[in-house]
């Protein structure tokens, strides 16, 4: 192993190549969960069989995509022991609690109830049923909760006492959950996973319509999908301002770099496209709106906003990939709220249903959700470097005694893993769309319609005397 591979580096890699691939799973599983739960409303309500095969359809696709989630968020758990022992000594005191809380309050409750939401069809009433789907989908939420708390926490610390030693101790506890970026970061991403959520069902919907497959089944996901992204979108436009406005107080390098803004402006320019030079600390090919940043981040024309020299080279963050990062989550932001405008005048002029070509574009859409939450997150990790607890702890002091060839080592077994389990939960996922909803109603009994199950005798009767129950 080259003792000349640099072990900070390869460690901020691998975690980030886990944690992006992880969180794209949670944000599915969070809106389709509770997606599934309006589904399976709907039916109890309506009687509707159709509501009823897209709920058995989705329901093993949320099975697949939960249990992924699991599997990959163990991992980054057992990497702060292995790569950041450091930063796990230190912060411990305050991290270590919120995972736990957590694990106790939303896993545990998410573990005991999705065994009834995947096998308790034919084994307990529909109402205990839908009762299951419910308390897996505030589950989901709960895990949300305390995760983005533990997250926010590390962006702008609040409720802790550092001792003498590095070691950070709890003060508040309020104060450690609760702190100032923890509201606006935990709408914006469970609103996120709404609206990745909406893109996946109105994606397939759309695929199929185009198609001409399972045409009643589509028009309900695809309607459904375009009321979300209808009303939510524009909203999440809103959510990610006013986080935006926090993380200009209370991380104003962050926004910067988002910005691409090296000197401080009265009056701040919207970068639409440039190549940030980090070395040169400038801008080549910009493109810009006068005064609009300054409008967007101090709701004045003339608002001033410090540029990137204003602090030390050390500790700046890499500014390409987040000004970039940063354009892809809102370009594809703007796109979604653009797809529910024209989902809207489709609606009223009762072409929805029959435009092929936005049935086209919605299923090119599918993945927009899973893009712009990985491209939100790189912003926000990436833009709190050199920190990996903003103004508190250098992620480069934090490592743990590691050589770099070791880290490279199970970098490279991560990547060929989790290839190996992404193409196997893709097939899978595939296939399920594939069969498509007309035949959830026709597996076996794991999946039968609900109720008591008839003993095999008395179904043996039954069908001697006409279909009639004895």
């Amino acid at each position: 192993m080259s003792p000349h591979l640099d072990p900070v580096f390869l460690a901020r890699a691998q975690f980030a190549f886990t944690v992006a691939y992880h969180i794209t799973f949670p944000s599915f599983t969070i809106g389709l969960v509770s997606w599934l739960a309006v589904v399976e409303w709907r039916w109890l309500k309506t009687g509707n069989p159709l509501y009823e095969q897209i709920y058995r359809m989705w329901v093993k696709i949320f099975a697949i995509a939960f249990g992924m989630g699991v599997v990959t968020g163990v991992v980054l758990s057992y990497e702060f022991g292995t790569n950041w022992s450091v930063f796990a000594d230190k912060a411990g005191n305050l991290i270590g609690p919120l995972l736990g809380y957590e694990v106790l309050t939303a896993f545990f409750l998410e573990a005991s109830f999705l065994g009834i939401m995947l096998f308790g069809w034919n084994r307990v009433s529909k109402r205990m049923h839908f009762a299951a789907t419910l308390i897996v989908a505030v589950g989901t939420l709960i895990s949300a909760f305390w995760i983005l708390a533990a997250n926010s926490w590390m962006q702008t610390p609040a409720g802790f006492r550092e001792a003498a030693d590095g070691t950070l101790f709890a003060t508040d506890w309020l104060a450690v959950i609760f702190n100032p970026s923890f509201p606006y970061r935990f709408i914006h991403m469970v609103t996120g996973a709404y609206l990745t959520t909406a893109f996946v069902v109105g994606g397939i919907g759309g695929y199929y319509l185009w198609r001409g497959l399972h045409e009643r089944h589509a028009r309900i996901m695809l309607g459904m999908a375009m009321i979300m992204a209808i009303f939510v979108a524009p909203l999440q436009l809103l959510f990610g301002d006013m986080h935006g406005l926090n993380t200009f107080e209370h991380q104003p390098v962050k926004v910067a770099a988002m910005e691409g803004i090296w000197n401080t402006e009265r009056g701040a320019a919207l970068r639409l496209f440039a190549w940030p030079d980090q070395l040169a600390e400038c801008n080549r090919f910009e493109v810009k709106i006068p005064k609009l940043s300054s409008l967007i981040l101090t709701h004045s024309l003339d608002g001033e906003v410090r540029g990137l020299k204003n602090w030390a080279r050390a500790d700046r963050p890499p500014v390409a990939m987040v000004f970039w990062t940063f354009r892809i989550m809102v370009g594809l932001g703007m796109l979604m709220i653009a797809t529910g405008l024209v989902a809207l005048v489709l609606y009223i002029r009762r072409e929805l249903f029959t435009t092929r070509w936005f049935h086209l574009w919605c299923t090119a859409m599918t993945p927009a959700g899973f893009v712009a939450v990985v491209s939100g997150w790189f912003v926000t990790e990436v833009g709190r470097q050199p920190f990996i607890v903003y103004q508190v702890m250098r992620t480069s002091e934090t490592i743990s005694p590691v050589v770099g060839g070791a880290v490279a080592t199970s970098l490279t077994a991560f990547v060929l893993t989790y290839g190996l389990l992404f193409t196997a939960a893709a097939y899978y996922i595939l296939t399920i769309i594939g069969k498509g909803p007309d035949s959830a109603s026709m597996e076996d009994d794991a999946y039968g319609s609900h109720g008591v199950k008839k003993p095999p005798l008395v179904t043996d009767m039954a069908a001697q005397t006409g279909g009639k129950d004895v």
